[in-house]
């Protein structure tokens, strides 16, 4: 559907608008609750600030706007792998795109709807030219965003196949901090964890609030726990509880990357709403599985 088209079909004047940016199409949303930003490449939502509050999603300055370049920044969805894809020859010798083809696909816009204080955005992805190439052909995605003073999203995935599906998924959230040597995340002290760094090692849980001095990549399985991201005052509090998701991920990079600018990695981190590993889904033929995440801001 074209931006004209889009923009008949479901822009609502002043509120929500189509538009074209690098050969990407993108939904600007402006209410009096919140200022979101969504590309239909990825569903990926890249910016979230509600009213009265600083930009609480990260989006990297040096991120690829292109068509099939996956964004640095912003609420990446991955499907259906997490991380790198374990079949090392699964197409041409080769395995799949990181993180799943979910992220690099153009999704469609299925429903818009303003009611109350929230803007409801859901858009949807069936098999593509490349998830068939990658074996999956038989599936629905569908995304919603609920866009208030708090940012609702539900990832719902359905087995189309007669055979069972098996997949990960993630909600790979970048959040915007003032300085990652002064942010804590609560939320994860009792749980043990599979540290990355150190060739995933499966460490004991900490017991204490988490707390950044280097790069950082934690994979939490078996834990449905919401998480809270603290900073210095007077930057607000910003919580994360999730539904179905039974993996959290905890990301810094502490450095440099081609997307991501030399200072920028002191101002993010990826606190993710995740299943995968251990937490892997399987769905039976003409199942549904929905997962969630609920972001919040408090200024208390």
């Amino acid at each position: 559907m074209d931006i004209l088209s889009l923009q008949q079909n479901f822009g609502l004047p002043g509120i929500l608008n189509f538009e074209e940016h690098n050969g990407l199409v993108r939904a600007e949303i402006r209410t009096p609750q919140a200022e979101a930003t969504i590309y239909l490449q990825g569903a990926h939502l890249t910016a979230w600030t509600p009213a009265g509050n600083r930009l609480i999603i990260f989006l990297s300055r040096e991120s690829d706007f292109a068509p099939g370049k996956p964004i640095r920044g912003g609420i990446p969805i991955a499907f259906p792998w997490f991380s790198a894809d374990t079949k090392l020859d699964r197409i041409n010798g080769q395995p799949g795109p990181a993180h799943g083809f979910a992220r690099i696909q153009d999704w469609t816009v299925e429903s818009v709807e303003y009611s109350g204080e929230d803007l409801q955005v859901t858009l949807a992805l069936g098999s593509t030219e490349m998830s068939r190439s990658l074996g999956f052909d038989q599936f629905q995605l569908a995304v919603t965003f609920t866009i208030g003073r708090g940012l609702a999203i539900q990832l719902s995935v359905t087995n189309d196949a007669d055979v069972p599906l098996q997949f990960e998924e993630a909600l790979h959230t970048y959040f915007q901090v003032p300085d990652i040597h002064e942010v804590k995340v609560t939320g994860l002290e009792a749980s043990p964890y599979i540290d990355k760094i150190e060739y995933f090692e499966r460490k004991p849980a900490s017991n204490a609030p988490l707390s950044f001095s280097g790069p950082t990549d934690r994979l939490y399985p078996d834990t449905p726990s919401a998480c809270t991201i603290y900073a210095k005052a007077p930057v607000p509090r910003i919580n994360i509880e999730k539904e179905n998701s039974l993996t959290t991920v905890v990301w810094t990079p502490w450095k440099e990357l081609p997307d991501l600018g030399a200072s920028e990695w002191a101002q993010m981190l990826c606190v993710e709403t995740v299943n995968a590993g251990v937490n892997s889904i399987t769905l039976g033929s003409g199942e549904t599985h929905n997962m969630s995440a609920v972001i919040t801001v408090h200024n208390d």
